[in-house]
């Protein structure tokens, strides 16, 4: 009597393995898995450094930025709570699912015989945002170490700079304005220096479409050592997501200055220098004054126009010392040193002094105002943002009017 096939007898004979599958993972990440991995990362650096990250480095900052929009986002604590395994979020009420919870939660409709159609509704089409993200990890390439060299000495600066103050972390708007070659940025937490921009269409004819926009691939270089050719407008648009521009530096900031407020015109012609000084008055009532600046308009070498200073009662009397020079490319610079001078004006140094001929003078462009705050000023003229803010002297800080 032949003996009854089981069905483990079944499935062992199976020479040619044709029952052997494996799950294939899937090629498309949904908008939680990508949220997943992000605070998948945050968890990794409490692992290697038992504490949350803070502002000591870039990639701290953008972790530090992403736990901190976790936390003041519900929806999204919801989603990563399963995954707090330090606590990072705090107590999150979370929504117990019931049958008819899970029944709903069918997003492939498999549980629907009646909509057997739906398999050619493709549902899981990338987003043209997911196509773009796609485009710009995928137009990455790796730098030999000798060409990335000369990239690295520049990122480490900027680290030095930002850790010292020289450079602040500010939040990216306005592509045209702000995504400019020779910048550096950051993006998800990284490094990145826009070197050059290839412009295949220019900003010329506009009209309303966003097709009429200026674009172009990029020579964008990150500080991992990778090159991407990405798209401008991806660039921008990823920047607005996840994104941050950086300041220039105080040794840099010398760079030609271009200012276009309505108040100050942009020009073609160099007219001279903005200047920024601090005495070396041995006065009692000026040498103990904190934060005492002059800002001031030289149309030469300002090297020139300072060289007296110590016989002029608009130096005080005294050397100075060069704290800061901006070169300007404007016919009507002196409004840009006017408009200083009004932002600080309740700032302005209240101070009789008197020649050696008894003549009591009364010197003026001397500011009690914090260099970084004169240099901040000069970032929100670059920015159009001026306007909108104003100077106040009790707290030595800029605020929203």
């Amino acid at each position: 009597m032949a003996k009854k096939l089981t069905i483990d007898d079944i499935f062992d004979d199976d020479d040619f393995g044709l029952l052997d599958s494996k799950a294939k993972a899937p090629t498309i990440k949904s908008d939680n898995d990508r949220l997943i991995d992000s605070f998948e990362e945050i968890n990794a650096f409490y692992d290697k450094n038992k504490r949350e990250p803070n502002k000591s480095s870039m990639s701290e900052y953008g972790l530090m930025a992403k736990l901190k929009n976790f936390r003041e986002n519900e929806a999204r604590k919801k989603v990563l709570k399963p995954f707090d395994r330090h606590n990072l979020l705090g107590y999150v009420e979370m929504e117990k699912q019931t049958i008819d919870d899970i029944l709903n939660d069918d997003d492939l409709g498999l549980l629907y015989a009646d909509k057997d159609l739906d398999i050619f509704k493709f549902k899981h089409t990338p987003r043209p945002a997911d196509r773009a993200e796609a485009d710009f990890v995928a137009q990455r390439k790796p730098l030999k170490e000798k060409e990335f060299e000369k990239y690295e000495a520049m990122f480490q600066k900027v680290h030095k700079e930002i850790k010292e103050g020289k450079s602040k972390i500010l939040e990216f708007k306005d592509v045209e304005k702000h995504l400019l070659e020779g910048q550096f940025y950051v993006l998800d937490g990284l490094l990145l220096f826009l070197e050059k921009v290839r412009w295949n269409r220019e900003q010329e004819n506009l009209k309303e479409s966003t097709l009429s926009r200026k674009d172009g691939r990029t020579r964008t270089i990150f500080e991992n050592a990778t090159l991407s050719n990405m798209w401008y407008r991806s660039l921008g648009k990823s920047l607005y997501n996840n994104g941050k521009m950086i300041t220039n530096t105080y040794d840099n900031i010398q760079q030609d200055l271009f200012v276009n407020t309505g108040l100050v015109k942009e020009e073609d012609i160099p007219s001279g220098w903005i200047y920024v000084l601090k005495t070396k008055s041995t006065n009692s009532q000026i040498a103990n004054i904190k934060d005492l600046y002059k800002v001031g308009f030289a149309s030469n070498s300002v090297d020139d126009r300072i060289k007296n200073a110590k016989h002029e009662a608009t130096y005080l009397f005294a050397e100075v010392q060069k704290v800061a020079t901006y070169k300007v490319y404007n016919r009507n610079a002196y409004k840009l040193e006017s408009l200083l001078h009004r932002f600080f004006a309740n700032a302005c140094l209240d101070i009789d002094l008197f020649n050696e001929k008894g003549q009591r003078l009364n010197p003026r462009e001397w500011f009690v105002v914090p260099f970084e705050v004169i240099e901040e000023t000069i970032q929100l003229i670059l920015n159009e943002n001026i306007v909108n803010y104003e100077y106040n002297h009790l707290i030595k800080n800029i605020k929203l009017k």
